[in-house]
C-alpha cells in the first residue's frame, strides 16, 4: 500500500497500490536509515475506497503530492476489524515515521442507530464498543426471557458484563479533544440528498421513539459500535444499544455502526504504551450513510437490501466537507494548541488501564485484569453485573 502525503503534514491511509499510476510518486525505496522521519501533524485513515476518493483534488491540500510504500500495510484498504489492526501496527511500527506528535483522525462512513442521529449527520465518537464480542446462539433457539442471541462471554444473560476480559471491549478517546473537533465539524455546510429526505421522514411516528432520524443531518457527540458483521434490525440494534451502555456502566450512547474502530484503537493503544504514538491525539468521525434499523413497517431484510435510503452519497460528501475543517483547524492552531497537545480530562484507553489511570467503564482495572488472566483471581470477589 501506498500512502498519499502533502507538505502541510496530512496524510491519507487506506488508498491502493494501483495509485502508483499517478504521476510523480514518491517511493521511499532507500533504507530507513537513509531518510529523515515524516513526522505527520495529522493522519486521516480511510477504510474503503470512496472514504479515500472524496479526499482527491480538493483545494485546501494535495493529498496526490506524494506516495510512500510502507511494508506490511493492506494491499487495498484497512477494512474490517483484521485489516484494520494489522495495517494500523505495520504503521506504527514503520522507521519511516515520527508518529508521536501526531493526530489520528478516523473518517469513515457507518450505519446509525435514528434515536440518536440521522443519515448525513456527523458522529463524535468518546467510545468505542466491541459489541459483536460476545457469546452467539441463533434467535431461532433462543428461551423465551432472552431479548437477543448475543450474550456476553463467561456470563448468562443479555444484560450482564462480561466475565471474561479480552481487553478491547471498550476504548475511550480523548473527550476534550473530541469538544473541539465537534466545534470545527459544525463549522460546515453538511451534505443532504432528496432521497435521504424521503426517506428519513418514515421515522417520525406518534410516539417520537425515533423523531431524531427524522430531522436533517447534524453534528452529534456519541458513540460507535465495532462489529465485522454488517447487522441490521430492531433486535440486533436494541441489543447492542444496551450492550454499549452495560460495557461502558451507563455512559456510552450506541449510534453509529462500523467495522474496525476497535482494532484501530488497539493497535493505537499498543504503539502508545510504547511511546510510538499519543492516545491523546485520537478522533473518531462517522458518517451516517444508512440507519441501523427499519422505520415502523418496513421489514429488516427490505431495509437492508433493497431500501433506497438515500444517505451513502451524502455521507461519503460529509467525510470531506466536516473532516476537512478538523483537519484545518487542527494545522491552523497547530504551534498555539495542538503541537503541545490537548490534556484530556477524562480517562482514555482500555479497560486493562493500560496507559495509566483509574477506567472509568467495566469491573475495574484489577479484577478486568484478573478476568483476562493477567493476574490472579485469589481474594477477589466474584463480581455480576446485571
Amino acid at each position: 500500500m501506498r500512502l498519499q502525503c502533502t507538505v502541510a503534514g496530512v496524510l491519507l491511509i487506506g488508498s491502493s497500490l494501483w495509485l502508483q499510476a499517478f504521476a510523480n510518486p514518491m517511493v521511499m525505496s532507500r533504507t530507513p536509515e537513509k531518510v529523515s522521519k515524516i513526522a505527520p501533524k495529522v493522519f486521516i485513515v480511510s477504510m474503503f475506497e470512496p472514504e479515500t476518493e472524496i479526499w482527491w483534488g480538493i483545494p485546501e491540500f494535495d493529498l496526490l503530492a506524494h506516495n510512500i510504500t510502507v511494508p506490511g500495510l493492506s494491499p487495498i484498504y484497512p477494512d474490517s476489524e483484521i485489516n484494520a489492526a494489522t495495517t494500523i501496527m505495520a504503521l506504527t511500527l514503520s522507521p519511516l515515521f515520527d508518529l508521536r506528535k501526531t493526530y489520528f483522525f478516523i473518517a469513515g462512513i457507518a450505519g446509525v442507530n435514528p434515536e440518536r442521529a440521522t443519515i448525513g449527520s456527523v458522529t463524535f465518537a468518546r467510545f468505542a464498543v466491541q459489541v459483536a464480542l460476545q457469546h452467539e446462539i441463533d434467535p431461532r433457539e433462543l428461551p423465551a426471557n432472552y431479548s437477543t442471541g448475543y450474550i456476553p462471554q463467561g456470563s448468562y444473560l443479555p444484560n450482564q458484563f462480561p466475565g471474561n476480559i479480552y481487553g478491547t471491549e471498550v476504548f475511550e478517546v480523548n473527550d476534550d479533544l473530541r469538544a473541539i473537533a465537534v466545534l470545527f465539524a459544525q463549522q460546515a455546510k453538511l451534505a443532504d440528498s432528496s432521497a435521504a429526505q424521503v426517506y428519513r421522514a418514515k421515522y417520525a411516528t406518534p410516539d417520537g421513539q425515533k423523531k431524531i432520524g427524522a430531522l436533517p443531518p447534524s453534528v452529534v457527540k456519541c458513540d460507535v459500535a465495532t462489529s465485522d458483521v454488517y447487522y441490521s434490525g430492531n433486535i440486533l440494534s436494541s441489543g447492542f444499544d444496551n450492550i454499549t451502555s452495560v460495557w461502558t456502566n451507563g455512559t456510552g450512547q450506541y449510534c453509529s455502526t462500523a467495522q474496525e474502530d476497535n482494532a484501530t484503537l488497539e493497535a493505537l493503544l499498543r504503539s502508545s504504551v510504547r511511546n510510538l504514538t499519543d492516545f491523546s491525539r485520537i478522533i473518531v468521525m462517522r458518517t451516517a450513510s444508512d440507519f441501523d434499523r427499519p422505520h415502523p413497517g418496513e421489514e429488516a431484510v427490505y431495509h437492508l437490501l433493497y431500501a433506497n435510503q438515500g444517505g451513502f452519497k451524502p455521507a461519503v460528501q460529509n467525510i470531506y466537507l466536516a473532516g476537512v475543517k478538523v483537519v484545518e483547524g487542527i494545522l491552523s492552531g497547530w504551534n498555539t494548541t495542538f503541537a503541545a497537545g490537548v490534556t484530556p480530562s477524562n480517562y482514555i484507553g482500555d479497560m486493562f488501564g493500560s496507559l495509566g489511570g483509574t477506567p472509568d467503564f467495566g469491573p475495574g482495572r484489577q479484577l478486568s485484569l484478573a478476568d483476562a488472566g493477567v493476574l490472579r483471581k485469589r481474594g477477589l470477589p466474584k463480581v455480576r453485573f446485571a
